[in-house]
């Protein structure tokens, strides 16, 4: 009995350590991916508006995010790894609420690279922030 004692010791003292050393922010997750323009037909009437307020600019690495995405992190000007493409894309929009685990990556106003991009599954990185 006393060998199991300490073993439950030990696990409940691996336990409160590691909840003092913070959790990891790091977050990793794999999402649906689809590519969109800054075209009125894709978007809104005002299609370089982001829906925080930001503008698009072509040739700047956004994407737009589901809201549920929001909940989980992914929040305005969070910086994001996108697996297959280089460089950091930023948080920048919002999707429409229909949608959920996705994120839409912006093509400034190149059609053709949106539409070769299509559907895909990928893994993305990103840093949780802290709430203030």
């Amino acid at each position: 009995m006393g060998k199991f004692r300490n073993l439950i010791l030990i696990v409940v003292a691996l336990f409160l350590v590691s909840g003092c050393l913070g959790e990891d922010k790091t977050i990793t997750m794999k999402v649906a991916s689809t590519a969109y323009t800054s075209h009125v037909a894709q978007t809104s009437a005002h299609p370089f508006l982001g829906a925080w307020g930001d503008e698009l600019k072509p040739g700047m690495k956004a994407i737009a995010v589901s809201r549920d995405l929001i909940q989980k992190g992914l929040t305005h000007n969070t910086k994001v790894k996108i697996e297959g493409l280089s460089g950091e894309y930023v948080v920048k929009d919002k999707m429409n609420k229909r949608w959920t685990d996705k994120i839409d990556i912006y093509m400034g106003l190149d059609t053709k690279a949106a539409k070769e991009w299509g559907k895909r599954e990928v893994t993305i990185t990103f840093e949780k922030k802290e709430k203030k």
